[in-house]
C-alpha cells in the first residue's frame, strides 16, 4: 500500500487531490483503510462545502450574481403603458416564458450530462442576454412575446442547475436562504433603478435593459470562469452511468417530485402574482399615490429577502415540515388582514410581513426534496421542480390578469388567499422527513 494512504486520518486529507482544485480522490487503497463514522459519512454523501475546494467560494459568488439578476429580471417589466395593453394582453409577459420553463424542466438533467455545470453557466445567461438586447431595442409587441420564451428557458435552466448544486451542499438551508435572498435583493433594487431612470432622468422603460445587458454579461463571464472545469465528463464521473433522461424518468416516478413541483408552482405563482399586481391594486383599490404604491412592492420584496436570510437559520432548527406549516398559517392570517382591513398603511405592512414569511418557502422545499429523494436523482428532480416552479411565475400571474380583466383587480385578495391555503394543503401531503440531516 502506498505511503500516502496510511498516515492521515481525516478523509479529505487521506489522499492527494486528483486535480488542482483540491478535490479528493477515492481509491481502492483508501477504501481498505479503517474509517471512523465521520469518514464514512463523507464517503457516503460526498457533499461539497461552500469553501472546499476553494473554487466553490467563487462559484457561489457567480451563483449569487445570477440570482440577483433573476430577481431583477422578474421585477423589471414596464410594458403596460408603452404598448397600451389591457390586463389580459400584458399578462402574456407572464405566460409566454412558460414554454421556456417547460423546455428547461425537460432538458435540465440532459444539459448537465452533456455539458456539465459549465453548460448551464453559458447557455442560461446567453438566452437571457438575447432577451435583454431585444427588449432594449423596444421591438413590436409580438416580438417581445416570442423572445420571452428564450428568457424563460434561460431562467429555468439556471434556476434548476444552481438550486440542485447548492441544495446538495453542507449547510444547504442557510446557503439557499442567502442565494434566494439575492433574488429578493435584485427584485428590490431593480424597480428603484428603473423608476429613477424613468421618472428622474426622463428615460424610456427600455433603457433599463441596458443595465440588464451589463449585468447579463457579468453573469456570463463570472459563471463561465467559475464553472469552466465542470464539464459534462466531470458531471458524469460524479453520477451514475445512466443517461439523463433515464434519471429524469426515475425521478418522475416518485410522488415527492410531483408534490414539490406543485408546491413550487403554486408558491412562485403566488409570489410573482403579488409582486406583479400589488402596485396596480394599491393604486386602484386602496387609492394610493403611485410612488407610495410602488414602495409597497419594494416592501414585499424586502420582506422576501429578509425572510429568506434570517428564517433560513431558524427553519432547520424547527424542521422544514413544522416551520413551513407555521409560516403558511401566519401568511393566511396576514392575507386575511390585508383583505378585510381596507386601509392603505395596514395593507402595506401586511404585504411586507407576508413577504417575510413566504421567503423561506422555496429553499425549504428544495431541502425537502434532497432529504426525501435518493441522491442520484437530486439534479434531475430538483431541476424539474425548480423549472416547474418557474412556470408558476408564468401561468398563475397570467390567470390573475385574465380574471382581473373581467372581475377587476380586487380579485387579487381572494386568489392569493386560496393559493396560500392550497400551499399549506400541498405541503402537508409530503412524507415525514428526517429531523436532522448532514445538510443542515
Amino acid at each position: 500500500m502506498s505511503s500516502h494512504t496510511t498516515t492521515v486520518a481525516p478523509f479529505q486529507r487521506a489522499v492527494p487531490p486528483n486535480n488542482d482544485r483540491g478535490e479528493p480522490e477515492i481509491t481502492p487503497a483508501v477504501l481498505l483503510q479503517p474509517l471512523d463514522g465521520e469518514q464514512l459519512t463523507n464517503i457516503a454523501s460526498m457533499q461539497p462545502h461552500w469553501n472546499q475546494p476553494r473554487i466553490n467560494t467563487w462559484r457561489l459568488v457567480a451563483v449569487f450574481i445570477t440570482f440577483f439578476n433573476l430577481g431583477a429580471n422578474d421585477a423589471s417589466y414596464g410594458l403596460e403603458t408603452y404598448y397600451h395593453l389591457n390586463y389580459t394582453v400584458v399578462s402574456l409577459i407572464f405566460l409566454s416564458p412558460f414554454a421556456g420553463y417547460f423546455f428547461a424542466a425537460a432538458s435540465s438533467d440532459k444539459v448537465h450530462m452533456q455539458f456539465g455545470q459549465r453548460g448551464v453557466a453559458i447557455i442560461g445567461p446567453l438566452c437571457r442576454l438575447a432577451s435583454y438586447i431585444t427588449f432594449s431595442l423596444h421591438p413590436p409587441w409580438p416580438v417581445v412575446v416570442v423572445i420571452l420564451i428564450f428568457n424563460g428557458y434561460g431562467n429555468g435552466i439556471l434556476d434548476a442547475g444552481w438550486n440542485a448544486w447548492v441544495g446538495n451542499m453542507i449547510g444547504a438551508n442557510q446557503l439557499l436562504g442567502i442565494m434566494h435572498g439575492f433574488y429578493g435583493l435584485g427584485a428590490v433594487v431593480s424597480p428603484l433603478i428603473a423608476t429613477a431612470m424613468i421618472t428622474k432622468a426622463a428615460l424610456q422603460w427600455y433603457t433599463f435593459f441596458y443595465v440588464m445587458c451589463g449585468l447579463g454579461v457579468l453573469e456570463l463571464v463570472s459563471g463561465t470562469w467559475a464553472f469552466w472545469e465542470e464539464t459534462g465528463a466531470a458531471f458524469r464521473r460524479r453520477n451514475t452511468n445512466e443517461n439523463g433522461q433515464g434519471r429524469l424518468r426515475a425521478a418522475l416516478k416518485h410522488k415527492v417530485t410531483w408534490i414539490c413541483s406543485l408546491f413550487l408552482l403554486l408558491y412562485v405563482g403566488c409570489e410573482v402574482s403579488i409582486a406583479g399586481w400589488i402596485v396596480t391594486f394599491m393604486i386602484r383599490i386602496r387609492k394610493g399615490e403611485p410612488f407610495a404604491s410602488g414602495i409597497t412592492a419594494t416592501g414585499f420584496w424586502l420582506g422576501i429577502t429578509l425572510g429568506r436570510v434570517s428564517l433560513g437559520f431558524l427553519t432547520p432548527k424547527l424542521g422544514e415540515r413544522l416551520s413551513v406549516s407555521f409560516y403558511l398559517v401566519i401568511g393566511v392570517g396576514l392575507e386575511l388582514l390585508f383583505w378585510l382591513v381596507p386601509n392603505f398603511i395596514v395593507s402595506a405592512i401586511a404585504v411586507a410581513f407576508l413577504g417575510f414569511f413566504l421567503g423561506p418557502m422555496f429553499p425549504a422545499s428544495i431541502i425537502a426534496a434532497t432529504k426525501l429523494l435518493p441522491q442520484h436523482m437530486h439534479v434531475a428532480a430538483i431541476g424539474f421542480c425548480s423549472a416547474v416552479g418557474g412556470g408558476g411565475a408564468a401561468i398563475v400571474p397570467f390567470a390573475v390578469g385574465a380574471i382581473a380583466q373581467v372581475r377587476g383587480v380586487e380579485t387579487l385578495e381572494p386568489i392569493v388567499l386560496a393559493l396560500l391555503v392550497l400551499l399549506l394543503g400541498t405541503w402537508l401531503t409530503l412524507p415525514r422527513m428526517p429531523r436532522h440531516s448532514h445538510q443542515q
